[in-house]
């Protein structure tokens, strides 16, 4: 691995073409890595997510060398891409799930085992999906994006993608996480172990969370990303904007999250259900 990562750097740092018998072979042991779980954009490490800035890297070229081409399976089915990122492969000893009805995966991306899509859904390069982990209609793994193990993305849950830049970290959602439906999770904002996040619930870099348990205000800064503590329960909310006049003369509001508690007895009783979901 130490090999190849170095060999994408150099090329990525590299101003000048690369003919195809160049590139290919090293992409292609690149995306084969991706598929399989090996490389991942991020890795928890010593206690902290660390970003992989080379697998972004590897992402990057394939894009500035992929070619622009039309691939169709049938005349229904057909669409216009790179060439270096068509549909993702899968292996059915995975026991994954691809349920039919407009899902689609990106090669590049590394589905688990027993993962359940229900469609449509869309997995994007990079982005790293855990075991056992279902994957609801409309939603979105972006690109880079590290999802846990026995997750579940509700209907119409985003979770957005940070390819650049590369040194940035993509949003992480750990194992055991629940995320709501129609909910939004972006700019490498990381949601620890067993959180539960309410249904429409937005979560950014600019979006601070308040803690009424603990009575405390959660923030990302410019070295650390908004961070969700392990088995927090978080609603949306609103506060006042109380930083000009005019804001306050017209009663004005921003969109925030509340953590109103953490998960115990009732809350897995309440989510319980998910695990009949994920059978096979």
């Amino acid at each position: 691995m130490e090999d190849l990562a170095l060999k994408i750097k150099e090329l990525y740092e590299q101003k000048k073409s690369l003919s195809p018998g160049t590139f290919e072979p090293i992409f292609r042991e690149f995306v084969n890595g991706l598929n399989s779980g090996i490389f991942r954009a991020a890795e928890f490490h010593n206690g902290r997510w660390r970003v992989n800035s080379w697998v972004k890297q590897g992402i990057l070229l394939g894009f500035r060398y992929g070619k622009i081409r039309t691939i169709s399976q049938n005349s229904v089915f057909y669409f216009s891409d790179k060439h270096t990122f068509p549909t993702r492969p899968m292996a059915d000893s995975r026991s994954v799930r691809v349920v039919p009805g407009g899902t689609t995966l990106r090669t590049g991306s590394f589905i688990g085992k027993n993962v359940v899509i229900m469609p449509p859904a869309y997995v994007n390069t990079g982005a790293y999906v855990g075991d056992n982990t279902l994957i609801d209609s409309h939603a979105l793994v972006g690109s880079c994006a590290q999802i846990g193990s026995h997750v579940h993305l509700s209907a119409g849950a985003q979770i957005g993608g940070v390819l650049e830049p590369v040194s940035a970290l993509p949003v992480i959602i750990e194992d055991h996480v629940l995320v709501g439906g129609n909910c939004g999770v972006y700019e490498g904002t990381i949601v620890k172990r067993g959180a539960v996040l309410g249904a429409g619930t937005i979560l950014t870099a600019s979006v601070p969370v308040y803690d009424l348990v603990h009575q405390k205000i959660i923030r990302a800064s410019k070295e650390e990303p908004l961070i969700v503590p392990e088995n927090a329960v978080v609603v949306p909310g609103s506060r006042p904007v109380t930083e000009n006049s005019f804001a306050r003369e017209n009663s004005l509001q921003i969109s925030c999250g509340l953590i109103v508690k953490y998960r115990d007895d009732r809350t897995e009783s309440a989510t319980a259900l998910e695990d009949l979901l994920r059978k096979n």
